[in-house]
Order: C-alpha cells, then structure tokens, then sequence
C-alpha cells in the first residue's frame, strides 16, 4: 500500500478537503507542539506501518469491510489496496476521506490508531466509493454529496450510544434518535468537504434527500448495530443481492 498515484492538481474551486489532507497537495506534515502532546503524533513511518497493518487485517477479517469488497467487485470497481487505499497524516479534524479525483480511500495514520476505528473509516469510505462507482456522483453537487454521507452515517454510525454522545437521543426518544442522528452526522461530514456552505445550507441540502437517501440500505441491507451479530449477517446474506 505504499505505492502511491501522482497527486493530482487541485482546483480551487473544487472544495473536496484538501487543506485536510495536507499530503493530497504535496506537502510533507509538520506535526505540531500540541498535536504531539494530545495525539502522540510524530512517528510517521511507526504510524503508516501500524495503520496499513491495520488495513489489512480488516480486509482479512472484518465481515463489514469484506461485503464492500465484495459489492464493489460485484459493481466493477475491484479494490487493489496498494492502488486505492493509502495511509496518510491528516489535520485532526478528520480521520479519513474519501477522493473522488483519486477514487483513494484515505486513512489517517495519526488518528486512526486501532483496527476498531479503521474499521469505520474503510467501510464508511467505502460506501462512497460505491455510490461514485454505481451511481456517478458528483461530490461538487451538494445533494449528492449530502445522500452518500446520509448512506454512510445510517449504515454504519449512528447506534444508541453514539447518538446519545452526539445529544440526538434519550430514554424517551429511542424511535426518533437514529435518522436524527444520521442528520447531524452527515451535516458534519458535508460542512468538513464544503467549508464554503453555511450550517442552514447543509442541513438544507440533508433535508432535501433525506427520505431517499436514509431508505436505500445497499449493499449492507440493514442499518447496522453496534455490538451486536449485524455484521456477520449482513456478511452471511450478501448473496441476496448478488454478492459472493
């Protein structure tokens, strides 16, 4: 996974995130005093060793992460690993991305520590990586950018307990917390692409497709839970939509 594409040229009008990802654009990260102390950055080499170890174990051994394989074979869209996922030093705001110039998925090496959380990352990403391959996305079109993080944030994200860490749930609101919590999840993601956009304007865009976008479970087929068997057995039926 070392081997890495030429970067490509960014236009500035196109506001994929790239101040996030500084090695996107060429530079070589300069980690920071605080980011040191916080984050234990600083050990590039050790955190890209560690980090592509981990994204070969979850390819290896994660059901969730080897359905996306699996779909994305199924789509045309085959993953090499050392052509389409690359580990990189990011700005601490994210933890991975997903470039569309590219069609890389990007884990951060100096946030991403365990399998655990680059688990998350490859199968949120993923999902991107699907919608783009399947359905010709445009991620300078805000809808279509805020349907592909709705997908993500509702498959993989939003259990209970997340919910309730991000203030979209209670005891006594158990039936509203997970599509509010996959709003405030994807107007996060879409304000970290789209620096350019108010807070009003995301949640405008997320509103606008939510219903379509929060009712359409491809390729997983459920909303997944954590700590429960949702992983194994959305693995187990991939073949009901033509998955092997």
């Amino acid at each position: 996974m070392s081997s890495q594409p030429p970067t490509a040229p960014v236009d500035k009008e196109d506001n994929w995130g790239y101040d996030l990802y500084p090695e996107r654009r060429g530079e070589t990260p300069k980690t920071k005093w605080w980011q040191l102390a916080m984050f234990g950055g600083g050990q590039t080499n050790i955190e890209r060793t560690n980090c592509e170890r981990n994204v070969y174990n979850c390819f290896q051994n994660s059901p969730l992460v080897k359905l996306m394989y699996s779909a994305l074979k199924a789509s045309g869209c085959e993953i090499d690993l050392r052509r389409h996922i690359a580990c990189e030093v990011c700005d601490v705001k994210v933890s991975g991305g997903y470039d569309p110039r590219l069609n890389q998925i990007v884990v951060c090496q100096n946030m991403a520590r365990s399998t655990g959380m680059v688990q998350g990352i490859l199968v949120h990403e993923m999902i991107h990586m699907f919608d783009a391959c399947r359905h010709e996305l445009d991620f300078k079109n805000v809808h279509h950018l805020a349907c592909t993080e709705i997908r993500a944030a509702n498959l993989t994200h939003c259990s209970f307990m997340s919910a309730m860490a991000q203030g979209d749930a209670s005891f006594f609101r158990i039936k509203q917390q997970h599509p509010e919590c996959v709003k405030t999840k994807a107007m996060a993601s879409v304000l970290a692409v789209r620096p350019d956009l108010s807070k009003e304007e995301a949640r405008a865009a997320v509103d606008k497709v939510f219903t379509k976008c929060y009712n359409d479970l491809e390729p997983i087929g459920r909303r997944v839970r954590r700590n429960s068997t949702d992983m194994i057995r959305a693995y187990s039926e991939r073949g009901n939509y033509g998955y092997e």
